[in-house]
């Protein structure tokens, strides 16, 4: 598995605990609005504010998640993909020498 996908599955893991979080959230708020604890419009800021901080950390986990990977990556020697196309230009150009002068000889 490629490090992209398995970034993806691990984002995707994270989709799915924020919707399971969000649906006990939810649950805890309306049980303690039928309890008298909060009323619906406190019971909605506080599943609002919670929902907000879930998704400041996911972003801070998504960042920390995207580093590690780059520096596993590099720790394993994987070449970015911008050195991949560098190399990919320096190859090209090459064979291009070559064919030239291939072309010179047989003259």
């Amino acid at each position: 598995m490629d490090a992209n996908n398995w970034l993806k599955q691990m984002l995707m893991i994270g989709v799915g605990t924020t919707s399971l979080v969000t649906e006990k959230l939810k649950e805890v708020s309306d049980q303690w609005v039928k309890d008298g604890k909060l009323n619906p419009d406190q019971a909605k800021a506080f599943v609002d504010e919670m929902l907000q901080q879930i998704k400041v950390d996911q972003g801070g986990f998504e960042t920390q998640m995207q580093r590690y990977m780059r520096n596993l990556l590099q720790d394993l020697g994987v070449p970015r993909q911008s050195e991949m196309d560098e190399l990919r230009g320096r190859i090209d150009r090459l064979e291009r020498q070559v064919r030239d002068l291939e072309n010179k000889q047989w003259r």
